[in-house]
C-alpha cells in the first residue's frame, strides 16, 4: 500500500461513493413515517380479517342461541365470507381493495343487524 492510497478517504473509492438509489428511497420513506411496506400491510390486513372472521363466528353463534333465523345466518354468513375474500385479496396484494371491502361490508352487516334482524 503506497502513501497516496492511505491519504485517499474510503468514500472516494470507486463503487462506494453513493449508495443504491432504491435503498436510499426506502430508508427515507421509513424515516419520514410514510407508512408500512407492502408486505407488512398484507400481513396486517390478513390478521385483521382473520380476527374479524372469528369474531363474526362468535357473534353468529350467540345470535343463533337467542333467535334462530335464516336472516341471522345470512347476514353473518355473508360477513364471514367477506372476511375470507379479504384474506385472499390481501394475500394476492390487493390490500386497498380488501380494506375497502372489509370496512364497507362489515358496516353493512352491522347496519343490517341493527335495522333488519329481530
Amino acid at each position: 500500500m503506497s502513501a497516496s492510497d492511505q491519504d485517499t478517504p474510503a468514500a472516494e473509492t470507486p463503487g462506494t461513493d453513493e449508495p443504491d438509489e432504491a435503498v436510499v428511497e426506502e430508508e427515507e420513506g421509513r424515516e419520514s413515517g410514510e407508512g408500512m411496506t407492502p408486505k407488512q400491510a398484507r400481513r396486517l390486513r390478513v390478521a385483521a380479517a382473520s380476527v374479524l372472521l372469528v369474531a363474526m363466528g362468535v357473534v353468529l353463534v350467540i345470535r343463533l342461541a337467542t333467535s334462530t333465523s335464516v336472516l341471522v345466518v345470512g347476514v353473518y354468513g355473508l360477513a364471514m365470507i367477506l372476511c375470507g375474500i379479504v384474506i385472499e385479496l390481501s394475500r394476492n396484494g390487493r390490500t386497498r381493495l380488501g380494506t375497502w371491502l372489509l370496512v364497507s361490508g362489515l358496516a353493512a352487516a352491522l347496519a343490517l343487524d341493527w335495522l333488519v334482524l329481530p
